[in-house]
């Protein structure tokens, strides 16, 4: 893995997008960018969904990721809630997709397991431990960019290894590893 690269992590939400940048040199991470969408102020759930998908492209087009690290929706109470965000990392994913990035999807205690060696941390906790890792001089008020960053991070740390979460290098090999998605008519 000596290879330089450049891994986008993201945190797909419908409120507020997450997302962070690092490059690997030497086997190193470098700090990039941390940052998050706030979509508070739109009412149309389409509307968000547009604006996740462009914002996306404009990370791919600016930064030209090697590869994508995203957040899987977590399993909650409220379905309409996890149906909202399995919409907006969709989207997230097809704008990688439609780039040809390939994209790897973890689950949010994979996540804090690999930043913290605790998979129930706190936003907080993840937080303060990537400030130490990246020597990040401030956090963020809000730590939805963190947790963006945070699924980059934990895309390095798993590199290399098997990957307990679904990899994507293409629409070919999302369709192929998704048949049961497939809808016949």
């Amino acid at each position: 893995m000596a290879k330089e690269r450049i891994i986008l992590g993201i945190d797909p939400g419908t409120t507020i997008m997450g997302f962070g940048l690092i490059k690997v040199e030497k086997n190193q991470m470098v700090f990039l960018q941390l940052n998050e969408l706030n979509l508070s102020k739109l009412s149309d759930h389409y509307l968000k969904l547009k604006r996740v998908f462009e914002r996306t492209i404009e990370l791919i087009d600016t930064y030209h990721p090697d590869e994508i690290a995203i957040e899987a929706p977590f399993f909650g109470k409220n379905v309409q809630s996890m149906l909202k965000l399995g919409r907006a990392q969709g989207v997230a994913m097809a704008a990688g997709l439609s780039r040809e990035i390939p994209i790897t999807e973890y689950e949010p205690k994979k996540i804090k397991m690999a930043i913290t060696g605790n998979g129930n941390a706190s936003k907080e906790q993840v937080a303060k431990m990537l400030q130490q890792l990246l020597g990040l001089k401030e956090l963020p008020k809000n730590l939805d960019s963190t947790d963006g960053l945070a699924a980059a991070v934990c895309h390095f740390f798993n590199s290399g290894k098997t990957v307990v979460g679904k990899s994507y290098s293409g629409w070919d090999a999302f369709v192929n590893q998704n048949q049961d998605r497939i809808t016949k008519k």
